[in-house]
């Protein structure tokens, strides 16, 4: 059986490749937006999970203080002072 002038067959394809690039375009735009927006942990922050912190962790401010004033940087009482601002800060 053919198909008028032989033409018609091959039209008949094409609506199916743009209607499967259109939606390849859309899934590879969404999961390039996930991926950009998608935190170092893998967490994208949605679902209530609170945002990783910013700076440096509990431990890690306590020996910066501790470097700074074995190094000389800080005096005692700064030492002392900013000690006690970490500990009232619940770091």
């Amino acid at each position: 059986m053919m198909w008028g002038d032989g033409m018609g067959g091959g039209m008949g394809w094409m609506w199916l490749f743009w209607l499967l690039l259109v939606v390849g375009t859309v899934v590879v735009v969404l999961v390039l937006v996930q991926a950009a927006t998608r935190g170092r942990d893998g967490r994208t922050g949605r679902g209530g999970t609170a945002a990783p912190p910013t700076g440096p962790g509990p431990r890690r401010s306590r020996e910066i203080l501790e470097e700074r004033y074995a190094r000389g940087e800080i005096s005692t009482e700064e030492y002392r002072e900013r000690l006690r601002n970490l500990e009232e800060d619940g770091r």
